[in-house]
């Protein structure tokens, strides 16, 4: 099925924060399913996944979904994850992405009309303010329906669109039945709302 549209848009998934949002939906995301749900919405031009892979492990349980990942379309993102000890001695492993997300983003922008970025982090904020000034659409990807939200309230507040990772699991879940219809489409049913206002 061709696009509905002609906008370029780009994919930018902060793989820990997706992973965990979707478990907290009760789901997993069929990563071919969400690549194809994104191919019919516009001329998709780049996907990125970022994660952090522990270093000194000889196996990691993300290195098969990484492997696939790289695959199988997307733009595979990985630096190592440092371990250490917090000052009451406990271990402690640190990976944010979020610098290398940030850079690779500014860096696509002039090539997209619109980004969608994986993530509730509000750390993000200042990076959508800074694509909208360059005059892109803006999307976050997260989650309203835990308790608390997955998503921060600024980060939603500053995105030009909110799309519930919950309004999508029909789309891109594993364990998804083929029983939606176009009307079911949360893009389709949000087009045109939750622009940011001011």
């Amino acid at each position: 099925m061709p696009p509905e549209h002609s906008d370029k848009l780009a994919l930018f998934i902060d793989g820990v924060n997706l992973h965990a949002t979707s478990r907290a939906l009760g789901f997993d995301i069929d990563f071919g399913s969400l690549l194809r749900y994104f191919e019919q919405r516009g001329r998709l031009i780049r996907a990125h996944y970022y994660t952090a892979i522990s270093e000194g492990q000889e196996y990691s349980s993300i290195r098969p979904l990484v492997d696939w990942l790289d695959y199988n379309g997307f733009a595979m993102v990985t630096k190592p994850a440092k371990e250490f000890r917090d000052p009451a001695g406990n271990r402690r492993i640190k990976g944010s992405m979020d610098i290398e997300l940030t850079v690779d983003a500014m860096k696509l922008a002039p090539n997209v009309d619109d980004i969608v970025l994986f993530t509730g982090d509000g750390n993000f904020r200042a990076l959508v303010a800074a694509l909208q000034e360059q005059g892109k659409r803006v999307s976050i990807v997260s989650t309203l329906e835990t308790k608390p939200a997955m998503v921060a309230d600024e980060l939603r507040r500053q995105a030009d669109r909110f799309i519930d990772l919950a309004d999508l699991e029909p789309f891109v879940s594993r364990n998804r039945e083929d029983t939606t219809t176009r009307e079911d489409d949360p893009l389709l049913a949000i087009q045109g709302r939750q622009r940011r206002i001011g």
